[in-house]
């Protein structure tokens, strides 16, 4: 189901107008969207999904409507503050060997979330988002991902950013495309990835090729960070540690990936042990059941891809 996007106009510094053309991809929701939608902004070119495509499906399919020589990704859980999307616009054509822009993002609450990342290293995944992480904080290959050593406060480059909301150029997606067997277009976004990873794979193979990464600071945007995947919590722990194990397969071979995977197993098994004994000791019963019945939904998949 698709209508006619309406031209919206922008105006810069220089008064020149831009065109503005808005892709709504449901990813077979639910609720009263695809009703709704289409009723309340017809402009917008709303495309219908009949089954869940993930967040690298999703993005594929609107990028095959769409026709501009800019691509602004954006997540349905953000909202766009001030003249966030013009100030992105701004800063990347000024400076053509920008391949993406990405803006400063703050949670809901108005805390920053940091949106500035270095390629991962090989004990990378071992210490960023796990136990360890939470053990030592401060360990060097969190801090050097996440560039602690950075100030967020200056437009800088980076390897790769928080997929939430990225502007891209169309030249440098249509460099790393991938042809599929659902579409004649060829889509940026590598589908093995179902969500997560897939835009820190997104830059690696955009910057692999001279395009810069940047952020900005010119720009805010609100993320409502996991509303949406926070609704099947297994599935979040599942699709995010399985598409980190693929990355690493990818980029650091399958010696790495099954050292990663077998690690995050065993951290999963800790856990579901620790929740087996407060549920014995009867200590908050119905959340540990909750937990376990998870972790175990978790450990069952085996993050195998």
């Amino acid at each position: 189901m698709q209508s006619t996007p309406q031209k919206i106009l922008l105006f810069g510094p220089t008064h020149a107008p831009y065109t503005l053309e808005v892709i709504v991809v449901d990813n077979a929701s639910t609720d009263s969207t695809p009703d709704f939608v289409p009723t309340r902004f017809p402009w917008v070119n709303f495309i219908l999904s009949d089954q869940n495509l993930g967040f690298t499906g999703g993005n594929n399919l609107g990028y095959r409507s769409c026709r501009g020589e800019f691509v602004y990704f954006l997540n349905p859980d953000t909202e766009l503050v001030g003249d966030s999307l013009l100030q992105l616009f701004l800063a990347i054509r000024e400076e053509p060997a920008v391949g993406i822009i990405g803006p400063r993002l703050h949670y809901a609450d108005g805390m920053a979330q940091n949106n500035r990342r270095r390629f991962p290293e090989r004990l990378t995944g071992f210490f960023e988002s796990t136990w360890l992480s939470q053990l030592w904080p401060a360990n060097p290959w969190a801090v050097k991902m996440h560039m602690l050593d950075w100030p967020d406060t200056i437009q800088h480059d980076v390897d790769w950013l928080v997929g939430a909301a990225m502007l891209a150029r169309r030249t440098a997606l249509e460099q790393i495309t991938y042809p599929t067997t659902t579409s004649d277009t060829p889509v940026p976004f590598d589908e093995g990835f179902f969500m997560y990873s897939e835009e820190l794979d997104l830059c690696k193979r955009i910057k692999s090729l001279g395009w810069r990464i940047v952020y900005t600071p010119k720009s805010l945007v609100l993320h409502y960070e996991g509303r949406s995947s926070e609704q099947v919590v297994a599935a979040r722990h599942i699709h995010f540690n399985r598409s980190k194990v693929r990355y690493y397969h990818k980029y650091f071979g399958r010696f790495w990936a099954e050292l990663l995977r077998r690690y995050l197993l065993l951290e999963f098994r800790w856990q579901l042990s620790l929740e087996r004994i407060k549920y014995t000791l009867r200590h908050k019963r119905e959340l540990r059941a909750v937990r376990i019945k998870v972790y175990t939904e978790v450990i069952e998949s085996d993050f195998s891809q």
